[in-house]
């Protein structure tokens, strides 16, 4: 099913790939795997219709003040684009894309006409082939871009290696070991090579990302928006993020890592990059104000770990702010 057109105004051991997860981490892990159709896709699938579906999408505090030129938007991305159960899903078609998302909210700033084709679980190599989700396929994303695209958002790489699905599982070890340290245990020197080689290949997988926006869209405005700040480096919220004590300096600096990885590459392509991780410092899942829901997840606020609304309105902000410095 392809997504929505409309017109809105004013991310040694036996390794499970992320779509044999399926609705395990959709209800729990950052790293949306979707495919089949099974039990827990039927309770994803419940979840996403008691979102409720807003009258209007919020008008956004930060306008431009010249008339736009971006006048065909596409939003390329996984479940930190899509921001599933912040409201209903915009389309039927299993991504769990919200209404409320970032790319909604630059479009209807902009005045342009929006394509949005993040899909929660999405990999990189999503972009240029279909994805598997619980209502069925979709298309690859890049099957969107073309000549006439103005702007090109991009923010995808977590579910790559299930770097994000290893945050979950480290955090929901914590709850039965709260002092130990259990991630880093099960890891152990070796696994934390392989994260860190890991990581260094998404680089470069996001790097021919970029490349082929550029060829697709040769006028195109690209702007990579990287992953906001997730794990606290030291507060403790176990209500929300189950932690171990010992395993708090791997989650974080995978995240920290994982965002450093994203910016070198935007910034040596030559493309904007929106650094959620520098501007979300105050804001993870422990902090007053978060920006990324915990572990509980709730239809019309948002599905464990993942954005809520709050930091997709500072993500579309970001953006805004991206596109006005070019």
């Amino acid at each position: 099913m392809t997504s929505q057109r409309r017109r809105t105004r004013s991310a040694s051991r036996p390794r499970r790939t992320a779509r044999s997860l399926v609705a395990p981490l959709l209800a729990l892990a950052l790293a949306t795997a979707v495919a089949g159709c099974s039990d827990e896709s039927s309770e994803v699938e419940e979840l996403a219709e008691q979102a409720p579906t807003p009258s209007s999408t919020p008008s956004l505090p930060v306008q431009p003040e010249e008339p736009s030129r971006v006048g065909s938007y596409v939003a390329l991305g996984d479940s930190f684009t899509a921001a599933p159960l912040i409201t209903a899903p915009a389309v039927a078609d299993g991504c769990l894309r919200s209404t409320r998302n970032y790319p909604t909210l630059v479009a209807e700033a902009l005045g342009a006409e929006l394509e949005d084709r993040s899909c929660g679980g999405a990999e990189t190599g999503n972009l240029t082939g279909p994805q598997r989700t619980f209502a069925g396929t979709v298309p690859a994303q890049l099957r969107a871009v073309d000549r006439d695209t103005d702007l090109v958002t991009m923010g995808i790489g977590g579910n790559d290696f299930e770097v994000f699905a290893t945050l979950v599982r480290c955090a929901e070890l914590g709850a039965d070991d709260p002092d130990g340290a259990p991630c880093t245990e099960r890891y152990g020197e070796d696994g934390g090579a392989e994260l860190q080689d890991n990581l260094a290949t998404i680089g470069e997988r996001l790097r021919a990302s970029i490349e082929q926006v550029r060829e697709r869209a040769p006028r195109a405005e690209i702007v990579v928006v990287g992953y906001p700040r997730v794990i606290p480096p030291a507060a403790s919220c176990p209500e929300l993020l189950p932690l171990a004590r010992g395993d708090r300096a791997l989650a974080a600096g995978l995240n920290r890592r994982l965002a450093d990885v994203e910016r070198r590459v935007a910034r040596s392509a030559g493309v904007a990059y929106v650094d959620l991780y520098a501007a979300s410092e105050g804001h993870d899942i422990c902090s007053d104000r978060p920006w990324v829901n915990g572990r509980a997840t709730v239809p019309g606020h948002a599905l464990a770990y993942h954005p809520l609304e709050a930091g997709q309105r500072a993500a579309a902000r970001l953006v805004l702010d991206a596109l006005e410095r070019d």
